[in-house]
């Protein structure tokens, strides 16, 4: 299928030669004397290195359907690479014969490795730790291509991908009948799409007007509140008009019997990830939530002496705020509803008061049936409650940044400690979109190893000059609507998502759990989002997810942890039809991903990166094409 674009992105296209000397023609008695310096160049050369030739690797042209290089100031242009691999091992008779990667089985089209429904099942069921990640052993990966649907089409460009999402993309009719009174999916069946109406469990009547509520009893407006987590958020309905108030917000919800509820809220072109609390702390450092939402989520927040809601608070800033709506919320009037007794939402309700009041958090307003939280600036007034038996117990010394599968604690994180109660604990911030490119306090405060005011500084000029020179080479991505998901597997501060914060796109900030610096909470604090990953296992996405991906030395950071082919089979399982990659790395290492992706049958290109050819480092832009599963036999005979 054909791309809808009308300026296809072409990484396989290569320049014509330039002229050395554009400012002469070309006459008779010039030919000559430079084919004579070229036969003598040739046979220097040929002495000078034994006769082996070596290969280059040339710029893509500039072409107005096609790829645009980046312009140079000098006179003469150079389009060799300095740094090229030795590619006798792969052109000689003995070379390993390469690898195929084959499509995988139909049934694998919506495959999330790690939260495997067959595979959970061999886990314990007690506080769902059966939905929580749950990798398959290395022998039991898929060395194969996760297919498409048949009939898969390029989605909705944002924003009207928030509304619209093709039925083909995502197959699935559960929800519409489940959930048709409260609005959250409908199917148009004589356009073979579903409809987004906004709707949810708690607010039918639309999520813009349910967040306007908010906005009447908590500040919305003015820049304060820009990050938000919504637990359960089933299709992400809120988070997504959000948006529209410059709020970013990072949804999740686990794979259950919902079926693909962040499945479609990526559709959509919403941030999302498969989710859930149950024994693990969730995958954010501290201290990263403004606003923290749930909306008859059916998560026992007063259950397990308080653990849910004191993970809650490990991540919710300080000042952050926390909003309940849904039982047990106004019980007094939907008790009959909900087919419960009145003295078990009673409990239910007063067991979350309990809690919140030993994490020290004020409860602010009770209005309809919405319920909001604020947690303290500081802990001043909470470690004197302590002392007289009113809170909970303070966590020991530990990382509170620390959460790839740590341990949930019954304790309570503190916070920075303050010189007086009138300061923000671990530094005030900037509202957006000042935040942005304020200094983050970590690195005010030098708690991030490594990084100083002036390398934050110099990483977001880099990233701006760099993000420059990605759009001139691939001339979609300035191109509002093309790309919308947007994943960075090695964000470090966030400036490849800075730079592109005027786009209507968003980026998932991955730190990988084996970086020297846990940089997530400065990507947090600049008012962006992101998660903690091992490259080395699966996303909790679903296939087809991101638009485009940016990988920056990853493959040099996982040489020795694992296999190359895994990680690129991961980002073509996560990659959508036709969607873009640009992976930085040493040339040699690239051309070991290129011989892969190649095999995967990706178009791809290695380029010189925004220095020019003078150093080892070299770009790789790729776009998986498209391809589908084949059309079931039934859908065969229907459409003959």
């Amino acid at each position: 299928m054909a791309s809808n674009y009308d300026r296809p992105y072409h990484p396989t296209s290569k320049p014509s030669k330039p002229s050395l000397f554009p400012w002469k023609k070309p006459n008779v008695y010039t030919l000559p004397v430079v084919l004579f310096l070229c036969i003598c160049s040739y046979f220097f050369g040929l002495w000078q290195h034994g006769g082996t030739s070596t290969p280059t690797f040339k710029l893509p042209c500039k072409s107005s359907n096609q790829i645009h290089p980046a312009t140079t100031t000098s006179t003469t242009l150079d389009f060799s690479s300095h740094h090229t691999p030795n590619l006798t091992a792969s052109t000689s008779s003995h070379a390993v014969k390469p690898k195929v990667y084959p499509p995988c089985d139909l049934k694998f089209s919506e495959y999330t490795p790690c939260e495997d429904a067959k595979r959970s099942l061999k886990f314990d069921r007690d506080r769902l730790i059966y939905r929580e990640r749950h990798c398959p052993e290395k022998n039991e990966l898929l060395k194969c291509r996760v297919p498409a649907p048949h009939g898969y089409k390029t989605v909705f460009s944002w924003p009207m991908s928030r509304d619209l999402a093709w039925y083909a993309n995502v197959p699935h009719k559960e929800l519409t009948v489940e959930k048709a009174v409260q609005n959250w999916i409908i199917y148009e069946g004589d356009r073979n799409r579903l409809r987004f109406p906004g709707g949810g469990t708690m607010f039918p009547n639309g999520a813009d007007a349910y967040i306007d509520d908010i906005g009447k009893l908590i500040n919305l407006k003015g820049g304060s509140i820009r990050t938000a987590i919504d637990t359960g958020c089933g299709v992400a309905s809120w988070g997504a008009y959000l948006l529209s108030r410059n709020i970013l917000t990072m949804s999740f919800a686990p794979r259950d019997t919902h079926v693909s509820q962040v499945q479609f809220a990526l559709e959509r072109g919403v941030p999302a990830l498969i989710g859930v609390i149950a024994s693990k702390r969730l995958p954010y450092p501290s201290r990263a939530f403004d606003m923290a939402h749930c909306s008859r989520c059916l998560i026992p927040w007063g259950q397990h002496d308080g653990v849910y809601l004191t993970e809650v608070d490990r991540v919710l800033r300080p000042g952050g705020y926390w909003i309940l709506s849904g039982p047990p919320i106004r019980w007094q009037k939907y008790w009959k509803g909900w087919e419960r007794t009145k003295e078990d939402l009673n409990a239910e309700q007063t067991s979350i008061e309990d809690v919140a009041k030993s994490l020290c958090w004020k409860k602010l307003v009770e209005k309809d049936d919405i319920a909001i939280w604020q947690k303290p600036t500081n802990h001043l007034t909470c470690q004197n409650n302590r002392k007289l038996g009113k809170s909970r117990n303070f966590c020991p010394a530990n990382d509170p940044d620390k959460a790839w599968y740590t341990k949930l604690d019954n304790c309570l994180t503190p916070l920075p400690e303050v010189a007086d109660n009138e300061q923000v604990a671990g530094g005030k911030l900037a509202k957006w979109p000042q935040r942005l490119n304020a200094i983050p306090p970590r690195i005010n405060k030098g708690t991030v190893k490594g990084v100083t005011a002036e390398v934050f500084k110099q990483d977001s000029e880099l990233w701006k000059k760099r993000v420059s020179y990605y759009k001139s080479v691939n001339n979609q991505l300035g191109n509002p609507g093309r790309y919308r998901n947007l994943l960075d597997m090695n964000a470090y501060l966030g400036g490849f998502a800075a730079a592109l914060v005027d786009l209507p796109v968003w980026v998932m900030n991955v730190v990988p759990v084996d970086v020297k610096a846990n940089t997530l909470g400065v990507i947090y604090e600049r008012g962006l989002i992101g998660t903690y990953q091992n490259w080395c296992e699966a996303m909790s996405t679903y296939p087809r997810t991101y638009d485009l991906i940016h990988a920056d030395s990853v493959f040099t950071l996982y040489e020795d942890r694992c296999e190359m082919d895994d990680i690129l089979l991961e980002m073509d399982r996560i990659l959508r039809p036709e969607g873009s990659v640009i992976i930085r790395e040493d040339v040699d290492m690239l051309v070991k991903i290129k011989s892969i992706i190649d095999a995967m049958e990706w178009d791809s290109q290695i380029v010189d990166h925004e220095d020019g050819p003078h150093g080892r480092e070299k770009l790789l832009f790729a776009v998986k094409k498209y391809w589908t599963a084949p059309a079931a036999p039934e859908d065969e005979e229907a459409s003959s």
